[in-house]
């Protein structure tokens, strides 16, 4: 085995990248959380996964990390499923040394990090990690379970149609039928997809048509979702079983149609306000509804929750459910928080003690 460097210290494993789409967008997020993380409480281990899934261990300078440097310089290491050695097995040659982990935390946006697969990997291993487990994960990634869910809940959503690629030899009947549930214009998502990938906002058929294809290159399944017109707000969740805290609300003023990867990263048009312009009551129920829909998943740890507020109606409209925001600079989870009072490193600190206290460690 390998020894720790410094005793007393709960050894966190930081793991980041991803084969995901949004690959790129775990790196910033996992070098915000490796800056923010107290040296004095944790030994940190940044562990890296490739597009390709290829697992190593980096222990270079953070900003590598944040460009794709890390990869020249990782070595390779693989997640033990052993429940016995609860560790990373770091490849050295042809032999393999055991170091012990605490606690891993998951910082993978999107496929293979936020729809359960790797919290399985978790589970298998009994290590603790940070965040929501198998299923809350996966029925969250899952646009379309969220939305039977919600429904079962009574949570107001958007009217939606729930279409599978394999029908697409039928897709201009597929179109109709959504035209006239839904209108335009609607918006056409992947099921399995965050930070707003393979999303199109579609105003006729031959759009919808297009971003059906579009979608359909994401995932086999499809969520088409009927357009809102009003504000689109959002509402950081933390806590475990009843224990569960909304902090204020934020509001997105996006510089593109609507809110897709490009417009939320690559824009500096697009900006957030935190706290929101809104009122108290509206605020309360949006909070109060966040709570909702976060324990109606089983929800533990932490998660975003985005609503729309419906422009003539004011109606509180459910969007969709964030297991794992993201922690750049400008992502809003971390924003909303700091402005309740809870900086970015006090937050590590409660969602790593949430972990904890889940899987009966303090």
């Amino acid at each position: 085995m390998e020894k720790r460097d410094i005793v007393n210290k709960l050894t966190v494993a930081v793991i980041f990248g991803g084969q995901s789409s949004e690959h790129e967008v775990s790196r910033v997020s996992a070098s915000s959380i490796i800056s923010n993380l107290d040296s004095e409480k944790y030994y940190v281990i940044p562990v890296g996964i490739t597009k390709s899934g290829k697992w190593m261990i980096y222990n270079g300078p953070i900003e590598n990390i944040k460009n794709g440097e890390w990869e020249k310089f990782g070595t390779p290491a693989i997640l033990s499923p052993d429940a016995s050695q609860k560790g990373l097995l770091k490849l050295v040659g042809d032999k393999a040394k055991l170091i012990p982990i605490d606690l891993a935390f998951p910082v993978l946006h999107g496929k293979y990090g936020e729809d359960g697969t790797i919290q399985g990997l978790f589970e298998l291993a009994q290590i603790p990690y940070v965040g929501n487990g198998v299923l809350s994960s996966s029925v969250s990634m899952d646009k379309a379970f969220t939305k039977i869910i919600a429904k079962n809940a009574k949570i107001t959503q958007a009217k939606y149609v729930e279409v599978h690629s394999e029908d697409f030899n039928k897709i201009k009947s597929i179109a109709t039928k959504i035209e006239k549930k839904l209108g335009y214009p609607c918006f056409v998502k992947p099921a399995n997809a965050g930070s707003s990938v393979g999303i199109t906002k579609a105003h006729n058929k031959d759009e919808l048509i297009e971003g059906l294809k579009l979608a359909a290159v994401h995932d086999r399944k499809i969520v088409v979702e009927e357009g809102i017109v009003g504000r689109e707000i959002e509402c950081a969740v933390l806590g475990n079983g009843d224990n569960i805290s909304a902090s204020c609300v934020g509001e997105i003023f996006a510089a593109a149609e609507f809110y897709d990867y490009d417009a939320k990263y690559n824009n500096s048009a697009s900006k957030t306000v935190v706290p929101a312009e809104i009122s108290k009551e509206k605020q309360d129920e949006i909070r109060k509804t966040a709570i909702k829909v976060f324990k109606a998943v089983d929800g533990s740890g932490l998660a975003r929750v985005d609503f729309f507020v419906e422009k003539d109606t004011e109606r509180v409209i459910f969007n969709e459910l964030n297991t794992l925001p993201g922690f750049t600079p400008i992502s809003m989870y971390s924003m909303l928080w700091n402005a309740c009072g809870k900086p970015m490193n006090v937050l590590l600190d409660e969602l790593i003690d949430l972990a904890l206290e889940r899987f009966g460690v303090k």
